[in-house]
């Protein structure tokens, strides 16, 4: 099997003025072709640095693909870099000229000698032609091993992976297996304990399984290779099981689900609607209940403080006539107080808790915290 590493080129990835998603979305192609990923990196805009890296690359690992620096401008020295990693030239190719040309006429614009650029690839490499942009990609081999040097424009990276690069590599190592993930979502249990729990699964060779901490919330992941989608739940499907029968209903999802969607539709099952208040936690509880688009959701309110005279639970009630979710958070020396006020038809409670953590991290906490009290009191049995 085949081992991969990513580089992503740009200054401005380094200086933080843009976000890297090409690399998650190349893993996770990667990870369904069954080509192990060793490793991912940045490297700005200097051709110099970037074909070092590449250099460094070439000796450890069968595939590099790289994204950015193929733009029609002197700082995307993709092409030069690549080129001089390897020891050749950059060569002209006017197949790829009339493309850019043809591409730039049909939204009544000139290709001028910036755009030229774009139609040199390194010699002897594989042109890939771009039908959704400007920039074509190519593909350099050296022996057993290539170089894929893609757009880092997302929707052009994209488009040539599933459709130039994907072939490609399935036709030239082989690749007929496969590596599937599922990952279980975790609530109310810290990663710790859960490891105590299910410590022997993680030194399982295949499927792997891991644990990522977020805040008040754990993710189990399990990955299998295997030959076939059917062949990989085969796999992950009795270790599931197990992490499902050891933790029980502190496992309250799987992949997509989200904990306030899985509340959420426990309360549409009841017949319940949920109104939520929210004191000082910046929107971050109406946003994720609000980004679920989920009907049993009637809005809510956030506020900066309560009102004079009020406590959170007579507040909440107030607002509510079916299902209700009040939460408060206060500021402390060292830590964050947390008021959580449930109401439903099976009765109201109010519970006091802290947190230690990053002051940033507290909104995520506190609404994980808070919808998991109300999963479980609302749980059928």
């Amino acid at each position: 099997m085949p081992s991969a590493e990513i580089i992503t080129i740009g200054t401005e990835i380094l200086l933080g003025e843009i976000v890297d998603t090409n690399s998650a979305y190349l893993a996770r192609k990667l990870r369904d072709l069954n080509v192990d990923l060793f490793r991912t990196s940045t490297v700005g805009d200097n051709a110099e640095r970037i074909a070092g890296i590449i250099r460094e690359t070439l000796v450890r690992t069968e595939i590099i693909i790289t994204t950015g620096g193929l733009g029609p401008t002197v700082d995307d020295p993709t092409r030069e870099a690549v080129a001089r990693a390897i020891g050749v030239s950059v060569e002209f190719r006017a197949e790829l000229w009339e493309q850019i040309v043809e591409r730039m006429a049909r939204f009544g614009r000139s290709a001028g000698e910036n755009q030229k650029r774009q139609a040199y690839v390194p010699a002897g490499a594989i042109a890939l032609r771009n039908p959704v942009g400007t920039a074509p990609a190519f593909i350099v081999e050296q022996g057993d091993k290539c170089i894929i040097s893609l757009p880092g424009v997302p929707r052009e990276m994209e488009y040539l992976l599933e459709n130039e690069v994907i072939p490609y590599l399935r036709q030239r190592y082989q690749l007929r297996g496969l590596i599937k993930a599922r990952t279980l979502h975790v609530a109310g249990m810290g990663e710790s304990v859960i490891d105590e729990q299910v410590g022997d699964l993680e030194e399982l060779s295949n499927p792997t399984v891991g644990l990522a901490a977020h805040a008040a919330l754990v993710d189990i992941r399990i990955t299998a290779k295997a030959e076939t989608p059917e062949a990989a739940d085969a796999l992950i499907r009795p270790v599931e099981e197990a992490a499902r029968e050891r933790l029980g209903k502190a496992i309250f999802g799987a992949d997509e689900e989200t904990l306030e969607g899985v509340t959420l539709t426990q309360l549409a099952a009841r017949g319940w609607n949920l109104n939520a208040v929210e004191i000082n936690l910046g929107g971050e509880l109406l946003q994720r209940l609000a980004r679920s688009k989920h009907p049993a959701y009637s809005g809510g309110q956030s506020l900066p403080d309560l009102p004079e005279g009020q406590d959170l639970l007579a507040f909440a009630q107030s607002q509510t006539s079916t299902c209700g979710l009040g939460l408060r958070m206060m500021p402390a020396e060292g830590q964050v107080n947390l008021e959580i006020a449930l109401l439903t038809p099976l009765g109201a409670k109010l519970s006091r808790h802290s947190y230690g953590g990053h002051p940033k991290s507290a909104p995520a906490w506190a609404v994980n915290t808070a919808l998991n009290l109300l999963r479980l009191e609302t749980r059928a049995e």
